[in-house]
């Protein structure tokens, strides 16, 4: 990489560190820093949103997808996409017109209302350990990101460079600077991937006639892959709509239940086509690169995920590559930023909270801010020991989905209150699914752990609410 390209890259990371120091001079206490003073407009939420959900761990696993199996690897966003219609119509109006939720800053509050204190700790700590582990996925697509471009650059320095400058601009800037930066963030890589990034990557392999003379027939079609492939997408991200922290905060942040469901439909269509197609297509094009042999030092053996970085460290000019790694390292920190939120709201608020009360709003905001800071260190401590984005990241969703979302459905729309059930219901779902990805247990039919989690978690909550109402009977 160029002095240019350095430039523009140093340029770009401390114009991020400015808009945290802009706003953590503006926060004022939680309400600022958690929920963004709950009167931010549809657009910036909803480019927000699929900003975090997407992403740099999905925009590099997106490419890693493409380039093993071409455009079928769409399907995965478009599950992101029913997700958040789905949302939309049915969680949006729930949430945002209950008066009882008005004053909420995270997801396990309102399971703490839906049935009791312990059911809120519980969802708190696999709320916190999933966002954990999704923010250090994001730290390690940027870490992958930047050693694929800079030659010289060894991954485990990469991703303490990154990670520090996430960390730090979110630990000052609360969730007013996450979503502000979201917004820029995502305009530039929709940018640098729609002028740049594709164009350039389709005339350096020779166009459609170097496409379609170097993959096979099966790397255009929607349906190269199984129907397993597609089941476990949807039961891990569909769900995730309904149980994200990342995604109830921009619900509290929104101004009202109009802004919120625009938000959402937004976010939807910008996950499906627009960015599921940008990512596959790009990971595609390096895939026909390697398989023309253009690729220096490269090859189809290597980590998938790192081909679409070595492509465009290959292929851009300087100038060019500077504006591109920042439209990329802009994905990466939309979402690590809002995890790192997720988890910090998590401890802060739900853990430690009763530790706060009668405190001022300066000492808030100060414990949030240290709070922030550890967690982002032991992000990417456990980054550190990873080595693949998109597996580290559908684990961490999976053990949310299949702990949460049973306890929240049934609170929400079925009335249902039995504190015990809930607890029962998390402790269940969560652990199954994380003893069997952990114990790496194949399962039948090549489904994923967290359908099995899920059932489990189903069990768990009938069962318990069946017992106890037979005892009262």
């Amino acid at each position: 990489m160029s002095f240019i390209d350095l430039g523009i890259f140093l340029a770009y990371m401390l114009a991020m560190l400015g808009v945290g120091f802009f706003y953590m001079k503006k926060n004022t206490g939680q309400e600022d820093y958690y929920v963004g003073g709950r009167n931010i407009g549809s657009w910036h939420i909803g480019l927000s949103v699929v900003a975090t959900d997407v992403g740099g761990g999905f925009s590099i696993g997106l490419g890693g997808l493409g380039f093993a199996m071409g455009i079928s690897g769409s399907w995965m966003l478009f599950t992101g996409l029913l997700g958040a219609w789905i949302a939309a119509v049915l969680l949006i109006p729930r949430v945002k017109s209950d008066s009882a939720f008005a004053g909420f800053f995270t997801f396990p509050q309102i399971i703490g209302h839906l049935y009791n204190s312990n059911a809120a700790r519980v969802s708190a700590i696999i709320c916190f350990l999933g966002y954990l582990g999704f923010t250090s996925s994001q730290l390690l697509a940027g870490a992958k990101l930047a050693s694929g471009t800079f030659e010289a650059l060894d991954l485990h320095i990469a991703l303490l460079i990154m990670g520090g400058i996430a960390v730090v601009y979110t630990v000052m800037g609360g969730l007013k600077a996450v979503i502000y930066t979201d917004t820029i963030q995502w305009i530039i890589l929709m940018l640098g991937l729609i002028l740049i990034g594709v164009p350039m990557a389709y005339n350096f392999v020779g166009g459609w006639e170097g496409i379609s003379n170097t993959l096979p027939i099966e790397f255009f079609s929607f349906s190269n892959l199984s129907w397993q492939d597609l089941a476990n997408w949807g039961i891990t991200i569909v769900p995730i709509w309904f149980v994200g922290m990342t995604l109830y905060q921009r619900i509290f942040a929104a101004r009202d239940v109009k802004t919120a469901k625009k938000a959402w439909f937004i976010a939807g269509l910008f996950e499906w086509p627009i960015m599921a197609f940008l990512g596959v297509s790009l990971g595609l094009l390096s895939r026909v690169a390697v398989e023309q042999g253009a690729l220096e030092g490269f090859g189809i053996g290597m980590d998938p995920e790192m081909g679409l970085p070595v492509l465009l460290s290959q292929i851009l000019p300087a100038g060019i590559l500077g504006l591109m790694m920042s439209a990329y390292f802009s994905a990466v920190l939309s979402t690590a930023d809002s995890c790192l939120m997720a988890a910090s709201g998590n401890l802060t608020t739900d853990l430690l909270g009763r530790f706060l009360k009668g405190k001022s709003l300066k000492h808030e905001m100060r414990v949030s801010q240290i709070v922030t800071l550890l967690i982002g260190g032991v992000a990417i401590l456990i980054a550190w020991q990873m080595t693949e984005v998109l597996s580290l990241m559908l684990y961490s969703y999976a053990f949310m989905v299949s702990g949460l979302l049973v306890p929240v459905i049934g609170g929400l729309f079925f009335n249902q209150t039995n504190g015990t059930a809930a607890v029962s219901s998390m402790i269940a779902g969560g652990s199954m699914t994380a003893g069997l990805t952990i114990a790496e247990i194949s399962l039948p039919f090549g489904l994923d752990a967290n359908l099995f989690g899920l059932i489990v978690s189903l069990v768990a909550f009938v069962s318990v609410n069946y017992i106890q109402k037979k005892s009262l009977s």
